[in-house]
């Protein structure tokens, strides 16, 4: 057997002793995880001599920027900056902690930048902006472009996060995702394919109500329904988004036209009585008995943490399958299924930017993993498998040469 098959419980849910380790974490082992930050840099040349300091830099150096200076294009070759990623933040939408602010912002991005050099091997970097206007972001990111090689939005509030995203792709020439948007919604779309396998369903056939309407349960709905689910109803904390609703903003209009295909108005009750899938992307609490109203054999995915929508114990008794944000759950949704994977193929094929097909892609390869070994506690492979990261990379790398945008 491969080293990677042989992984030691790479592939297994949770263990009871597992949950109860995580259970047991005491603040001061969380602080003392933290001290000093979660990264540091490392050199890829020695640097002990005096040769090879004048290698790495004066006088050696010179030569390599004259080059570069000559033919921008060897900059890919002679630094960091093709494989480098920045997590870029300004702190408004942090977890389920809110607007907190960009210092506060900073440990979640460096632990972010820890996750892309463990599953991807990819060099990240935290950059947290002291400024909440979108034209600063982009602006600044335009500004910093010739340092880095990817830009991985994060924590940015909605409805700001759909414009800087939009702005930060058509200003740039390289990959960017907004992963609360993005890197959500592939897994999401992962999860579903397993429960749906696993039942013997098929996702078409499926009534699917998204609770939330920020940027996670838009996109989520969105790539649900470019992947052929065309029963999706949405509700925001004033209910469901439909047409005729007169308080919505401009993405929620667009979405209401796409979406809710029975034309259903009110509020949660109305959305989950007989629905078949519940994906809870909101910081609000579902009752009980609005899970019960539900139609036989449903599936519940209540993401928000660290307290989901309804209690995994309390949704499984009507809920056939059940998951969470959580790693103390099985069956946990979590992004670093996807984002690690999808910049590390993007940036192997040389793509200029990452698209629907490619996020997709992504979704299936994820499935792929744990396609052969699915169970209603097992429809998503852990977020610690090795086999992830390196199918999703080869998907995404294979998509974006298909479709054209790899350079």
């Amino acid at each position: 057997m491969s080293p990677v098959t042989d992984a030691p419980n790479a592939t297994a849910a949770p263990k009871a002793d597992d949950a109860a380790s995580l259970a047991a974490i005491t603040n001061d082992e969380i602080f003392a995880g933290h001290l000093g930050g979660k990264l540091s840099v490392e050199l890829a040349a020695p640097l002990e001599t005096q040769r090879d300091l004048s290698i790495a830099y004066t006088p050696g150096v010179a030569q390599v920027s004259r080059a570069i200076a000559e033919d921008a294009a060897l900059t890919k070759r002679y630094t960091w900056t093709d494989r480098l990623v920045v997590v870029v933040s300004d702190g408004t939408a942090v977890l389920g902690l809110g607007d907190i602010g960009p210092r506060a912002s900073l440990p979640v991005m460096e632990g972010k930048a820890a996750l892309f050099k463990k599953f991807a091997g990819l060099n990240s970097i935290p950059l947290v902006l002291d400024t909440t206007d979108p034209d600063e972001i982009v602006q600044t990111l335009i500004h910093l472009r010739p340092s880095f090689g990817a830009v991985n939005l994060e924590d940015i509030s909605a409805p700001r996060c759909f414009e800087i995203e939009r702005r930060v792709i058509e200003a740039l020439d390289c990959p960017v995702m907004h992963d609360d948007q993005h890197g959500t919604a592939i897994v999401v779309l992962a999860a579903l394919k397993g429960a749906a396998a696993q039942q013997g369903r098929d996702m078409s056939a499926l009534k699917v109500v998204v609770s939330g309407a920020g940027a996670a349960g838009v996109a989520c709905a969105n790539i649900l329904l470019a992947a052929g689910v065309p029963d999706v109803v949405v509700l925001d904390s004033k209910g469901i988004v439909s047409t005729g609703r007169d308080n919505l903003n401009g993405v929620k209009v667009e979405l209401a036209a796409r979406s809710n295909p029975r034309g259903l108005t009110g509020g949660a009750a109305e959305a989950l009585a007989g629905a078949d899938v519940f994906l809870g992307l909101s910081a609000g609490t579902i009752p009980e008995e609005l899970i019960a109203s539900m139609a036989p054999e449903s599936i519940v995915f209540a993401m928000s943490n660290p307290d989901p929508e309804i209690h995994p114990e309390v949704a499984a008794k009507y809920a056939a399958i059940v998951a969470t944000g959580r790693s103390d759950f099985p069956n946990q949704i979590n992004n670093v299924l996807a984002f690690p994977g999808v910049f590390k193929g993007a940036l192997d094929a040389g793509a200029r930017r990452i698209t629907e097909r490619m996020k997709v892609a992504a979704a299936d390869a994820i499935f792929g993993v744990v396609a052969d070994e699915l169970a209603v506690d097992r429809i998503i492979p852990s977020p610690l498998d090795p086999r992830v990261a390196p199918a999703v990379a080869e998907a995404v790398a294979e998509t974006a040469r298909a479709e054209g945008v790899a350079q």
